[in-house]
């Protein structure tokens, strides 16, 4: 951290940040030192079952927390943003509401809760996700995996939210009928097949556009390689979320309803079979 004097001279070069957990601190950090380096080492896409951990904190701004490392599913891929909380070395619990994607690549934006005490740079914080919620999230969208591979059409869009989740598809509304689309699917899930992660360069990719089944989203390129998730016999494709580690796991699904969104769109919407 460069010192005062310095930190001046730099903010009349840069914008600036006003960064503090009180009233009185009045720091004033180049936005350089916001944006450039502030890397978050993603541990969810090695372990998406850890439910806590500890990080340090690189930056406080009005666009939330972010730390050198965690277990936060960043908003993306129609997957929402973890919730959970930061607990202060005090005692003190900062709920966070929502976690977005920052600036470069793997950067991750903790949203706290309005009003809440925030934590000092450097300070080091105790993790804690919703596990539950979470839980759901993987379970929904590794179903959505499997489902992909039941209706065979190009997905023009989908989303996951802890309750239900969908894929559009861009298909004759004819051609989707619900009872078998839910038989199928759990059909497939009843095989109980691992999961694997698979990394790709991005030239491979580029060779194999086959693995990219949707129209509008195309999987990240420029950091060299690209993650795919593999369930062997079933899927493979480009995907940076959470999921379970066997497809058993998922249960089972039920189709909630299928609809027509329009020329392109045609919606297939799913619930964990319990919920």
């Amino acid at each position: 951290m460069p010192r005062a004097a310095d930190a001046a001279s730099m903010s009349a070069l840069s914008p600036c940040f006003r960064i503090s957990s009180t009233e009185s601190a009045n720091i004033c950090i180049p936005e350089l030192f916001l944006t450039a380096g502030m890397i978050t080492t993603l541990l969810f896409r090695d372990d998406a079952y850890l439910k806590t951990t500890s990080a340090r904190v690189l930056a406080v701004h009005e666009l939330g927390i972010e730390l050198d490392r965690t277990i936060f599913y960043p908003l993306g891929g129609g997957q929402s943003g973890d919730t959970g909380a930061l607990l202060r070395a005090n005692g003190e619990r900062i709920p966070i509401l929502d976690t977005r994607k920052g600036d470069p690549i793997d950067s991750v934006r903790h949203v706290p809760a309005p009003g809440m005490p925030r934590p000092e740079i450097g300070e080091t914080l105790t993790l804690e996700i919703d596990w539950e919620r979470r839980y759901s999230l993987m379970r929904l969208h590794t179903a959505l995996h499997v489902m992909s591979c039941v209706v065979v059409a190009p997905v023009s869009g989908g989303n996951i939210s802890p309750d239900k989740g969908r894929l559009d598809f861009n298909i004759d509304m004819s051609l989707l009928d619900a009872e078998r689309i839910e038989h199928e699917t759990n059909s497939l899930i009843a095989r109980g097949v691992e999961t694997e992660t698979v990394w790709i360069s991005d030239e491979e990719l580029d060779a194999r556009p086959e693995l990219v089944k949707t129209m509008s989203v195309q999987p990240p390129r420029g950091a060299g390689r690209v993650r795919l998730l593999k369930i062997p016999g079933i899927d493979l494709q480009p995907c940076g979320g959470t999921h379970v580690k066997n497809i058993a796991e998922i249960g089972g699904i039920r189709v909630l309803k299928v609809r027509s969104e329009g020329k392109r769109n045609k919606r297939v919407e799913i619930a964990l079979v319990g919920t």
